[in-house]
C-alpha cells in the first residue's frame, strides 16, 4: 500500500529483457540504499519488488502484463521516474489509499499555466470515469492528485509549485502517457451499486 506522496524522482539506468519482461534498474541512491529483497516500491504508481539492491541502484522485474498496461513499457535509459516506497504501519498517510495497481493509461490533453502553478488535463479511458468525482482522488503516475473538474473523456488536476518540481509532472509535455489508478473506495461502491437489485431495492 502506498500514499501517492512521491519520496523521488530515479533515473532508468538499464533495462533488459528477462524472460517474457524486463529488469528494470533505477538509479536513487538514498531509496536504493535503504532497501532490501522484496520490498515494494512504486515506480510511475506501479508496484513493483525488489530484486536487488545496492548503493546507488536497485532493480525490479516487470512482467509483460505490466508492460502491456502501463507505461513502464515505454521508459527508455536515462528518463525519470516517480518512486515510492511502500506505506509503513504507523506512518502518517498523507495523500490517499493507494494500492500500485494502475486502472488504465492516459495521456496529457493540455497544460495551462497560472503563475507557478499549473492545470492539467489528463485524456483518460471512458471506463474509469464513472469513478471520477470533482474533489476526489486520483493517481497519475504515482502522485495523489485531487480532482478539479470532470468530462465525458478527461478530467484536470491543479498542481502547485512543489509537485511541479518534485515528480515527473513537472515536465511530462502534451501527449505523454501516465498511469492512472482511480480511488479503490469509489471502485468498491461502484462495484456494489452495480450489483444491487433496484427493483428489489425499491420494493416493487
Amino acid at each position: 500500500m502506498f500514499t501517492g506522496l512521491v519520496e523521488a524522482l530515479g533515473e532508468v539506468r538499464d533495462i533488459a529483457a528477462d524472460g517474457p519482461g524486463s529488469r528494470l534498474t533505477i538509479a536513487q541512491p538514498h531509496l536504493a540504499s535503504a532497501s532490501k529483497l522484496g520490498d515494494s516500491v512504486a515506480i510511475n504508481g506501479v508496484c513493483l519488488t525488489v530484486v536487488a539492491a545496492g548503493d546507488e541502484t536497485f532493480a525490479f522485474q516487470a512482467g509483460p502484463e505490466t508492460l502491456r498496461r502501463t507505461n513502464l513499457g515505454e521508459l527508455t535509459v536515462g528518463g525519470r521516474v516517480n518512486l515510492e516506497r511502500a506505506l509503513a504501519v504507523g506512518d502518517r498517510l498523507g495523500g490517499h489509499i493507494v494500492q500500485g495497481h494502475v486502472d488504465g493509461v492516459g495521456t496529457i490533453a493540455r497544460r495551462e499555466r497560472q503563475g507557478d502553478w499549473e492545470v492539467i488535463w489528463f485524456a483518460c479511458p471512458a471506463e474509469l470515469n464513472r469513478y471520477l468525482v470533482s474533489k476526489g482522488s486520483i493517481t497519475v503516475d504515482g502522485v495523489s492528485l485531487t480532482v478539479v473538474d470532470v468530462t465525458a473523456e478527461a478530467f484536470s488536476v491543479a498542481l502547485i509549485p512543489h509537485t511541479l518540481a518534485a515528480t515527473t509532472l513537472g515536465f511530462k509535455t502534451p501527449a505523454a502517457t501516465v498511469n492512472l489508478e482511480t480511488d479503490l473506495i469509489a471502485k468498491h461502491l461502484v462495484r456494489y451499486l452495480d450489483g444491487l437489485d433496484w427493483a428489489r431495492v425499491r420494493g416493487q
